[in-house]
């Protein structure tokens, strides 16, 4: 192995590292992207086979019924155990529909209104790769389904029976056998199976994401996603070898997964190595964690109030408090995509489905975004009914200062008396 793992870095050293997209991955997407858009079905399938989306005789389309038939074929184990985590998430989901409102607020003339309605048709993205994760399939499409979205289209590579079965148990009308670049062009300029989507979500590779950032102009999405990231802090009170457990669950996801552990105590950076290099023995992506780990960094700081200095200047996807003061913390950190605090707190049950959704900004961007939820499927709406227009005076004066004469007049006619009726004839 060379060179330590989780290596001593300043902060600037650990920012710097962040995820930025290649503008020449764009250039090589672009044509990918292109292919699908002008040529449909034929360009998406021309694309999958190129980048082994599908095997000798696989479907390029699994339907409803088709994935209700390869959820009946599960255990019942595992059958039960997609029905458990589905229902968390889902619960999770309706309730943060249930706390958005809707009001009618009394205005002068007449009243201001925001309504709130779901995107018709939403596409989720679940990454194929070396590992299924079905557990994409269900954070993204369940989400989708308890804000309300009506067709909810599934893309995922290769998909494995249990990518299938969770697929069915999300309740996604379809699911779309390819992924990558290919795959995010399909969800966003549709197929001969269904029409383009309003907003296309869920994590990926590289590939993914240049597709997500040449598609914005015609559909919703909701972030870039960089390599994964957990940032540990943690005082001489934490368990070395549970603090190394949870480091190798981020660190196995792969090799440019990103792992911070920030130590009140300098005794702490040597025992979680030591219990890293333990339990990568018999770990069997022991390859990917360890290749993670010697990218990963270790920072050492003076006290609590530093700690939350520099996890919100790295605004991570992931925090996780093993500290005595980590109640105080917690409220003091302002910058981060999940928190996870407590005796049993782990990223690893955020991943697994314990409620709050596992989709979340990556490389800084929890300083701008939360991560998805039921609100990334909403549209707020706002209208206006108004019987009198006793604010047209200000309208009117604001139009003429910015120059907008036709304004003006707009709000000048509101200012006289409203026509009794009008008729077919014209006004009466």
């Amino acid at each position: 192995m060379n060179g330590p793992l989780l290596p001593l870095r300043s902060l600037a050293s650990i920012q710097r590292a962040r995820f930025d997209l290649d503008p020449k991955l764009l250039e090589l997407a672009r044509p990918i992207v292109d292919d699908v858009r002008l040529h449909g079905d034929a360009g998406l399938l021309r694309q999958a086979r190129r980048f082994g989306d599908l095997r000798e005789g696989d479907s390029l389309y699994w339907d409803r019924e088709a994935l209700e038939q390869v959820r009946s074929r599960l255990c019942a184990e595992e059958r039960e155990l997609l029905v458990r985590v589905r229902a968390r998430v889902e619960r999770f989901a309706e309730a943060q529909r249930a706390s958005l409102s809707e009001f009618d607020l009394p205005i002068s003339g007449g009243r201001a209104c925001q309504r709130i309605a779901p995107v018709e048709r939403a596409g989720c993205y679940a990454p194929g790769g070396r590992h299924p994760l079905p557990s994409s399939v269900l954070m993204t499409a369940v989400t989708a389904r308890a804000a309300g979205v009506k067709q909810v289209i599934v893309a995922s590579p290769r998909p494995a029976p249990i990518t299938l079965a969770a697929a069915a148990e999300a309740g996604a009308d379809l699911l779309v056998a390819a992924g990558g670049a290919q795959a995010v062009a399909a969800l966003a300029f549709g197929t001969s199976r269904f029409e383009p989507c309003d907003i296309v979500v869920g994590p990926g590779n590289r590939w993914v994401n240049a597709a997500k950032a040449l598609v914005t102009p015609w559909v919703a999405i909701d972030s870039l996603a960089g390599p994964s990231e957990l940032v540990v802090v943690a005082d001489a009170s934490a368990d070395p070898a549970l603090v190394a457990a949870d480091l190798l669950a981020q660190a196995e996801h792969d090799d440019d997964a990103r792992c911070v552990l920030i130590a009140l105590d300098a005794r702490l950076v040597d025992a979680v190595r030591n219990q890293l290099l333990l339990q990568l023995e018999d770990l069997p992506t022991a390859a990917t964690a360890a290749q993670s780990l010697l990218r990963g960094s270790s920072l050492v700081v003076e006290s609590a109030e530093e700690a939350a200095c520099a996890v919100d200047a790295l605004a991570p996807e992931h925090v996780q408090l093993l500290l005595n003061e980590a109640a105080w913390l917690a409220q003091r950190l302002r910058h981060y995509g999940a928190l996870f605090l407590g005796r049993a707190g782990a990223e690893v049950l955020g991943d697994y489905g314990s409620g709050p959704n596992h989709v979340l900004p990556t490389g800084g961007a929890a300083r701008r975004k939360g991560g998805l939820s039921v609100l990334d499927f909403l549209r707020v709406r706002t209208w206006l009914e108004l019987e009198e227009a006793p604010d047209a005076a200000d309208a009117s004066r604001l139009a003429r200062l910015e120059g907008l004469e036709a304004h003006a007049r707009a709000a000048d006619r509101r200012l006289r008396s409203v026509p009794a009726s009008v008729s077919a004839e014209g006004i009466t």
